[in-house]
């Protein structure tokens, strides 16, 4: 159970206020820069220091709202937990998670196929959005872990590998590129910035020094569907995960047009916040989905 300091200091940091925090708490504001103080004299370090007309949280003040937070997202699931026994509920509380939509539209359905086979009582809440997104869901204790593609802050997130992704090319005719740069006069479509497939060509592409202004032209499609959709249309060419393309490729809808020089593979994570009261269960539960 969290004390009632930490949560003044979680509300403070959230709203980078004690005004802002002493209202949402319905306490007065020297009652909140009591509790402040008092955390600071017992962790023996600022946590706040002005900046402008508001506050920023110090290095130290940062480190234990990581902590304190993953403290209350376990508290919140541990009380639920609790409450369906008191209520003598058989039904356990919902599996809530969340993933990147290429690990939604492509590898969640067979996970959770086979999930409930072994628990068909048992209730999902899945979420999906980009890498960014799902990060800021499970800090805000909305989602327990997420199963993601793109990168993430590896000092406040734990993780395990579920696989590892080949990331090739694709068009709608079969082209022979030996070089990355003999697609440059292509159309690339893509995903929006921020989304983990988007991410891993920018990546790539830097270290060639290259971007995707280098290409002929960038349409941006928010949807793996619609960019498989366009692809086929002639519109331009992909790259995409082979997971996500596997079936028009057997088809002969897609063509693997992957340069001879370029090859990359990336992971698909399970992530959660580090230091989890958890952590053990969300990894037997990721060596059940891996098998």
């Amino acid at each position: 159970m969290l004390d009632y300091r930490a949560r003044t200091f979680l509300e403070v940091y959230r709203l980078r206020s004690y005004t802002h925090a002493a209202t949402a708490l319905h306490i007065t504001q020297p009652a909140v820069s009591q509790h402040i103080r008092q955390l600071e004299q017992h962790y023996g370090c600022v946590l706040f220091a002005k900046a402008g007309r508001g506050i920023e949280p110090t290095e130290a003040g940062e480190l234990l709202y990581r902590a304190l937070d993953v403290m209350e997202n376990d508290d919140a699931r541990l009380r639920t937990e609790l409450d369906a026994l008191a209520a003598a509920d058989t039904a356990r509380p919902p599996l809530r998670f969340g993933c990147t939509r290429t690990v939604a539209d492509y590898v969640a359905p067979r996970l959770l196929a086979g999930h409930l086979a072994r628990h068909p009582e048992e209730r999902i809440l899945m979420r999906t959005g980009n890498t960014t997104e799902l990060v800021a869901l499970i800090d805000q204790g909305d989602i327990h872990f997420a199963l993601v593609e793109g990168s993430f802050d590896r000092k406040a997130f734990d993780s395990a590998v579920f696989s590892r992704e080949p990331y090739i090319a694709v068009a709608s005719e079969a082209l022979a590129p030996t070089r990355l740069e003999d697609l440059l006069d292509q159309r690339l479509i893509l995903r929006e910035p921020g989304s983990g497939t988007r991410e891993i060509l920018e990546r790539y592409l830097a270290v060639r020094n290259l971007s995707v202004d280098d290409f002929a032209g960038v349409i941006e499609v928010a949807s793996i569907p619609a960019i498989k959709a366009c692809v086929r249309a002639g519109a331009g060419i992909s790259f995409l995960y082979r997971v996500a393309v596997e079936e028009e490729l057997a088809r002969g809808e897609l063509f693997d047009i992957t340069p001879d020089d370029v090859s990359i593979e990336h992971d698909f994570a399970l992530i959660w916040q580090r230091g989890s009261r958890y952590a053990e269960s969300y990894r037997a539960l990721l060596r059940v989905w891996k098998a």
